[in-house]
């Protein structure tokens, strides 16, 4: 049987899809029935699950299930990515494959060997981008060479056309065109629940229909002061939708004419959240530029920076346990809940490179295990930034205080005591440096300095001297 295969991955849905769009508009055309399908890949299953990967596996199961009901049977093959398009190549003869390509690290370099694997069996082969506003390569400067800062990346960024919301015809879906093989999914159905038993936590905010009220409501409820409580951690100020976003269960156009739409003049919280769009496709753009970015500081001038590998600072930090009480409540939202407000990341990151001047590296890959919502373009990015080696990075000299930073951000103190309890009853006055606290006041709220919670694990004035000097050797070299 000829068929048309669509191959779907961070891309959960059955509205506002380009591959899924093309695929059908061609099937249509020649007649042949349309096979979904998952490659569920070997070195993902086998890794050890942490709140990221049962996230993803969680909203995997999901999507199947709900494109199942749809009649869009996804199939599910666990094995390496050219021996399941050779199972399928065994039972049907494949006219053209349809997938929305990844631009940028391991996924690129899978695309490239499986396009080269289809094209040299005589297959068509169809790929979009679908996961960015605009792609790696789409924005450029006027001599062809890309973007290193934001700013004159974002001037260009506004004044380019975003394309629309894409129309899937799901009739096609209900008419019979779409073929079922239980017995070809059967390893991978099983693969998939056998992980979704052993996930140690379960996830409510999943779904298209969660990512779909999760944009209304803030477009109803937040958009108008985003610009204003974005970088209060106590509030509920930001969005929420990026983790519907890595899972792609919302599409990025859709949440970009939503937004653009809810606004016939110009607007604070809009324009400052269609920013935050930016800086998404901007991190994604350097990471095709800079492949190896995720191992290599962008900036060859920090290269040879002698990071510190004290084990026991780095495991404080992981577990939320500096001494510094905005740092801490961070790290264990992340812990508790896969998600830590973007605020919070800054701190938190600037805290391990500047503070415990540990390598950056070792900070994006646990947040790599533990965010829900990450992005590694975005992460990497994101810490390169706060380490000072990156592209247009916080210059190594502006280093953030934890402290001010909590008194600026979390003055009353409402966000650390709901992450760190050992400091629910801790006065405000003392919130943000119990140590300083009184005895007479540790004992009145329960909190014993050293014993209850712990003491600063460095002192910050100390560290931020060492961190200059540092950056200064490694720069000088």
């Amino acid at each position: 049987m000829e068929i048309v295969l669509i191959w779907f991955r961070r891309d959960m849905r059955l509205d506002d899809h380009t591959a899924l769009s093309k695929a059908i508009t061609y099937a249509k055309k020649h007649q042949y029935p349309l096979f979904a399908f998952y490659h569920l890949d070997p070195f993902f299953t086998e890794m050890e699950l942490d709140l990221n990967n049962e996230h993803f596996f969680q909203n995997l199961a999901h999507f199947v299930k709900e494109a199942r009901e749809s009649q869009v049977y996804v199939h599910l093959f666990h094995d390496d990515v050219l021996s399941a398009f050779q199972q399928i190549m065994d039972v049907y003869d494949i006219k053209a494959v349809f997938f929305n390509e990844d631009q940028v690290g391991n996924g690129h370099r899978r695309d490239n060997q499986v396009t080269d694997f289809l094209e040299d069996k005589g297959i068509h082969v169809s790929k979009w981008q679908d996961t960015h506003l605009h792609g790696a390569r789409d924005i450029l400067k006027a001599d062809g060479s890309h973007y290193q800062v934001f700013t004159p990346y974002y001037q260009s960024w506004r004044k380019q056309e975003k394309q629309p919301v894409i129309k899937v015809d799901k009739t096609f879906f209900s008419s019979g065109h779409t073929i079922c093989n239980e017995s070809l999914s059967q390893k991978g159905d099983d693969k998939l629940r056998g992980i979704i038993k052993r996930c140690a936590r379960k996830f409510d905010q999943i779904g298209s229909d969660k990512a779909m009220n999760t944009l209304h409501t803030f477009i109803q409820k937040r958009l108008t002061h985003y610009h204003k409580k974005r970088d209060i951690p106590s509030v509920f100020g930001t969005s929420k939708l990026s983790r519907f976003l890595k899972t792609g269960t919302i599409s990025i156009r859709t949440v970009f004419h939503a937004i653009n739409e809810e606004a016939l003049y110009e607007d604070e919280g809009r324009e400052t959240f269609i920013k935050e769009l930016a800086w998404r496709d901007f991190y994604h753009m350097i990471f095709a530029h800079y492949p190896k970015m995720k191992q290599k500081e962008i900036n060859p001038s920090f290269e040879g920076i002698k990071w510190n590998e004290d084990e026991a600072l780095f495991e404080a930090w992981c577990k939320g346990e500096t001494g510094f009480p905005l740092v801490d409540a961070g790290m264990r939202q992340l812990n508790e809940e896969g998600w830590m407000h973007n605020r919070l990341r800054m701190v938190t990151a600037s805290f391990l490179t500047k503070d415990y001047l540990i390598d950056w590296r070792k900070g994006e890959a646990y947040f790599a295990k533990k965010l829900v919502d990450y992005d590694e373009a975005s992460n990497i990015g994101g810490f390169q930034w706060a380490a000072s080696v990156g592209t247009d990075a916080v210059p190594y000299f502006r280093i953030f205080n934890p402290t001010t930073q909590s008194k600026r951000f979390d003055s009353s103190g409402e966000y650390i005591r709901r992450y760190v309890p050992e400091l629910k009853h801790v006065d405000e006055k003392w919130i943000h440096e119990p140590s300083k606290m009184p005895i007479d006041e540790q004992m009145k709220s329960g909190c014993v300095i050293g014993d209850t919670y712990p003491l600063p694990t460095v002192d910050h004035q100390e560290r931020r001297k060492k961190a200059i000097s540092l950056f200064e050797e490694a720069k000088g070299q």
